[in-house]
């Protein structure tokens, strides 16, 4: 299965982010196999760039770094599928800007909310950034449900233990992009809740 194949925008109604960048990964994995979801913030700009695109990929490179500096031994995007954690964005268009508007964070959680739904054996979800943090709290809110994570700053709730329709859920910092490499603040924070994502799939 690919989720590419599934999850479709068909009106693009968003105003503030590049529709001819509109990617879902196309990576053919077994659905029932993914425990985790790693949700970061919008797609990039370049296909290169873009999860499971290679070794040249931005988005991979950084991403592989953090699961290394959380103690994981992977050396590509497609190792960490094998260790169950899927990896895609909040916000499926490129940005046109620093910041996302609410209304395409709300509107694109509705693509979020159908791929979260491919795959039924997910224990954890890991949202990298205000974005992806966003975007679950939109899915919750339109279900009548409260907030899966409160408001309020990262740092302050990160560390604290968040469960969403039974999954673990960790609210913690972008790991995709350049700048990754320069924050080495949150580096370390980020590696830090990777590491304890990964301890709650270890348990039986």
């Amino acid at each position: 299965m690919r989720a590419s194949s599934a999850i479709r925008c068909h009106n693009f109604p968003c105003k503030d982010v590049r529709h001819e960048c509109f990617r879902v990964p196309g990576i053919e994995m077994k659905p029932e196999k993914v425990r985790a979801v790693m949700v970061s913030e919008a797609v990039p700009a370049a296909a290169r760039d873009f999860y499971y695109a290679g070794d040249e990929s931005i988005f991979d490179q950084t991403t592989v770094q953090a699961f290394k500096d959380a103690g994981v031994e992977v050396s590509n995007a497609h190792d960490i599928l094998r260790q169950g954690v899927y990896l895609t964005t909040a916000v499926k268009c490129g940005k046109t800007g620093y910041a996302i508007q609410t209304g395409t964070i709300k509107e694109c959680s509705r693509l979020l909310e159908k791929e979260l739904a491919l795959f039924p054996n997910v224990k954890v979800l890991l949202l990298m950034g205000d974005v992806a943090i966003k975007a679950l709290n939109e899915i919750a809110r339109r279900a009548g449900e409260p907030r899966a994570i409160p408001a309020g700053s990262t740092y302050k709730l990160r560390g604290q233990k968040f469960q969403y329709r039974g999954m673990r859920v960790f609210p913690s910092y972008l790991q995709a992009g350049r700048a990754f490499f320069i924050e080495k603040s949150k580096r370390k924070m980020i590696a830090q809740d990777i590491a304890s994502a990964m301890r709650v799939l270890r348990k039986p």
